[in-house]
């Protein structure tokens, strides 16, 4: 095979089915046969251009699995023939001020996947060997890619938290990564509660795992959090700041609401909520290589899996458009047919 089809953003808005000659990786990075791609809601940035930097044409794409089919000069950690993933952070330089504190998911030169370099929505994918991650056989192509951004945003988040075992801890959302958020607070021992709008998520909501389903348009989401006694940890997950600032009232004393849904707004807090009872907000971004591991081994340990419905690569333009609409159930997966 001398090229390879990609789903191309050729200007804003517009995905187009293209051929691109397959090249040899350069030094540090691999080439992969990708099987399955995740849309993820971050691949609007690329698809209407909201980068500044960004430059078209660009192939989106941050939730990737397939094989390693050539390796580039300097890589000895990889070898061809293995089954890797990228997530969002496509890897990281080691020499800026934050890798040499070790803390490489805010890397000053990192590459992310499908908006400063190309990513999965094609056929091929070349990748920085510093950002893979290996996939345990427990796992299908398709089941892995969501669980490489939305779960490992998730599960790195809820495992860094402060909140233990026994505590009570509210997933607010129930789409692409609360349904996973979920399920991982479960497993972790946590006391669950779902947070969603509608009562007809409820029966999903626990079957999912959660203890507590608390219907934010039927009632005060806030006051229902302090009547089972306040929770220690709110993991906001749906993309609307005005729903997670109605939840912050609800932290226990000391608790903390942790956001991983963007939407870039503001999320407001009053100040007498913030100061009388020591509560805090803080952000979390996915997580590094190593840090999508520790996701896919818990996922295969524990038998979480996402909830995914699978279009063909040359569907991409359909499939990204259905995610914008709300309409995935909970995430769309792009397959090439390589698997």
């Amino acid at each position: 095979m001398s090229t390879y089809r990609v789903m191309q953003v050729t200007e804003r808005g517009k995905l187009e089915l293209s051929e691109r000659p397959l090249l040899a990786p350069g030094p540090g990075k691999v080439r992969i046969r990708v099987e399955a791609c995740g849309i993820c809601h971050t691949d609007v940035v690329t698809v209407e251009g909201l980068l500044p930097n960004l430059t078209f044409p660009r192939v989106p794409g941050h939730e990737v699995v397939g094989r390693i089919d050539a390796v580039g000069e300097g890589v000895s950690r990889w070898s061809v023939g293995q089954r890797v993933g990228v997530g969002y952070l496509g890897g990281h330089c080691g020499q800026c001020a934050q890798c040499r504190r070790g803390v490489f998911v805010h890397c000053l030169e990192q590459p992310i996947s499908g908006a400063t370099t190309d990513g999965g929505y094609a056929d091929v994918m070349v990748a920085e060997a510093s950002g893979l991650a290996s996939v345990p056989d427990g796992l299908t192509a398709i089941d892995a890619a969501p669980l490489l951004c939305a779960g490992l945003t998730t599960f790195n988040a809820l495992r860094n938290s402060p909140a233990r075992p026994g505590d009570l801890v509210a997933v607010q959302g129930i789409g692409g990564l609360g349904h996973l958020g979920v399920q991982y607070a479960r497993h972790m021992g946590f006391r669950v509660v779902a947070i969603a709008r509608g009562g007809e998520k409820q029966a999903l909501a626990e079957r999912l795992g959660a203890h507590h389903y608390i219907d934010s348009g039927a009632t005060d989401p806030a006051k229902a959090l302090l009547a089972l006694g306040g929770a220690r940890l709110i993991l906001t997950t749906a993309s609307n700041s005005p729903s997670m600032s109605a939840l912050f009232a609800g932290l226990a004393p000391g608790g903390k609401m942790l956001a991983v849904g963007v939407d870039g707004g503001p999320i407001e807090i009053g100040s007498i909520d913030l100061v009388l009872a020591s509560r805090s907000l803080e952000g979390a971004l996915t997580g590094s290589a190593a840090d999508g591991e520790d996701t896919l081994a818990f996922s295969v340990l524990q038998g979480i899996r996402p909830m995914t419905e699978t279009m063909p690569l040359t569907a991409a333009s359909e499939a990204y458009a259905k995610m914008v609409r709300n309409e995935a159930r909970f995430r769309v997966v792009l397959v090439t047919g390589q698997a």
